[in-house]
């Protein structure tokens, strides 16, 4: 048994000094105890110690700083973690995986699964689910993870040592993403529940991960591993008390119980962390998640909502539909996309595309407890008008400050955008019937950013059940927070 006191005392000694080599510090080491085994001691301490592994097996300080901004904006699925996938397809069904009885059944898995999404069906995976899922979701879920952690990472909320828990984590989309996001001077202590089949699929992907990026794959579920079930709390592999990052990635719609799954993920959470959730686009899991972070992030809990849905009025809860969602740039079409694609019999009424799926769009919420938020903006009765009492306002002038919660959704009319304040109980939308360089910055502002309406038109839209704000030439746009 080595003495690992010791090793921590040398490595904390020698980190202001040089490099720490496992060869010199086992010669100070009662014992004498092999330099692999202190190499091997040295990355179980190395979270603690704030020490990183390099190439040549030297460990060296992590940074100080908090995680930069990486620029992140993939325009494909990483070659490594395509052929791994691949490697994965090839030893289940041979190098024609894509054809005939294989393909064919890997085909309907991701039918099914779509249609189990679409209309809130259980859903569950065996190994050919398992492997379907990867090959449609893989590359849109990688990218999707560092588009959220951008809005934290802008007010250096992100450390370059980082405790993850990834609840439900599939077949690794998120955590790769969140792998490739961070510096290479990063050390994270990954921690993944995936309790089916998708486990063997993600342990094989994050064999591709750096030697800083340690994972642990919990095969329980999610209720199990936070003590929900009357069990007890993380019981499988040992796991961190606290964590600061919680990443639910398209799982909330799966649980049966997804507030109380987060309320006790929320308990797991350091008191500088984050919940991060994001879903797909679509209307049912987008407004589940909006459901999920309204019934979480409350007055009385005291989470906050970091963002999107910024809560621009205090004590202020909304409760529209919140059907709300961020877009970014598509991906290329990977390869195995592509073959799985072209392989179909289009006979039997597959359409072309109907496995490529490359578009980066969703639904997120990042909840803190420590109540921060992305941007410290609140609306004033004196200047604004609350968008609750929109009622009283309709076919009025008034003052709005509003969150963008889309891009564009109009079909080559009036530009259309959705909008919130927090208060909200109907849906609100910015339409703009006349462009103006006085209210531009609606057009150029970004996804979740908040904006100052001078003069806006309020009218009721009966055929939608929806408030329409006119901007017109009339009207003065303002960016107040990007």
């Amino acid at each position: 048994m080595i003495d690992r006191a010791a090793v921590r005392n040398n490595a904390n000694y020698l980190r202001n000094v040089r490099p720490i080599d496992p060869e010199e510090i086992a010669e100070y080491i009662e014992g004498g105890p092999h330099p692999a085994v202190v190499r091997e001691t040295l990355r179980e301490e190395a979270f603690d110690l704030r020490l990183r592994e390099r190439d040549d097996g030297a460990f060296e300080p992590v940074p100080e700083e908090p995680v930069p901004d990486p620029g992140w904006a993939p325009t494909a699925f990483p070659d490594d973690y395509s052929f791994a996938l691949e490697d994965l397809l090839v030893r289940e069904f041979g190098a024609n995986w894509h054809r005939g009885e294989s393909g064919a059944e890997l085909r309907e898995a991701v039918r099914r699964l779509k249609d189990d999404y679409l209309y809130g069906n259980d859903v569950a995976y065996d190994r050919v689910a398992a492997l379907g899922y990867g090959i449609y979701h893989l590359p849109a879920y990688y990218a999707t993870i560092g588009h959220v952690l951008d809005d934290l990472v802008e007010n250096a909320l992100l450390d370059r040592t980082l405790r993850v828990l990834d609840v439900g984590a599939g077949v690794g989309g998120p955590a790769l993403g969140l792998h490739d996001y961070l510096p290479d001077d990063a050390v994270v202590d990954y921690h993944a529940v995936e309790p089916s089949a998708a486990a063997d699929v993600l342990e094989r992907m994050l064999d591709e991960t750096g030697r800083n990026f340690r994972s642990t794959i919990h095969e329980e579920t999610a209720e199990s591993f936070l003590g929900l079930d009357g069990g007890t709390a993380g019981s499988g592999d040992a796991a961190p008390e606290e964590f600061d990052l919680v990443v639910f990635g398209n799982v909330l719609s799966e649980l049966d119980d997804p507030v109380a799954v987060t309320e006790a993920a929320l308990g797991r959470l350091a008191a500088d962390g984050s919940v991060v959730a994001f879903a797909p686009a679509d209307r049912n899991t987008a407004m589940g998640l909006r459901e999920v972070e309204r019934a979480v992030a409350t007055p009385e809990s005291g989470v906050e909502t970091y963002a999107p849905t910024l809560r621009l009025w205090p004590n202020a809860t909304p409760s529209d539909g919140g059907w709300s969602f961020d877009v970014a740039d598509d991906l290329d079409v990977p390869g195995f996309q592509r073959r799985l694609d072209e392989a179909a019999d289009r006979g039997s009424g597959d359409e072309p595309g109907e496995f490529v799926n490359v578009d980066v769009q969703f639904a997120y919420a990042i909840l803190r407890p420590d109540g921060k938020r992305r941007v410290d903006v609140q609306a004033s009765a004196d200047r604004c008008a609350r968008m609750a009492d929109s009622e009283e306002h309709v076919t009025d002038r008034v003052n709005l400050l509003a969150v963008k919660l889309s891009h564009d959704l109009s079909a080559g009319g009036n530009a259309l955008y959705r909008v919130g304040d927090g208060s909200q109980t109907v849906d609100h939308y910015l339409v703009c019937t006349r462009e103006t360089v006085l209210n531009d910055d609606l057009r150029t502002a970004d996804y979740g950013s908040v904006v100052f309406v001078e003069n806006g038109l309020v009218l009721w839209n009966d055929d939608e059940g929806a408030y329409n704000v006119v901007v017109d030439d009339e009207t003065v746009v303002d960016l107040v927070a990007p």
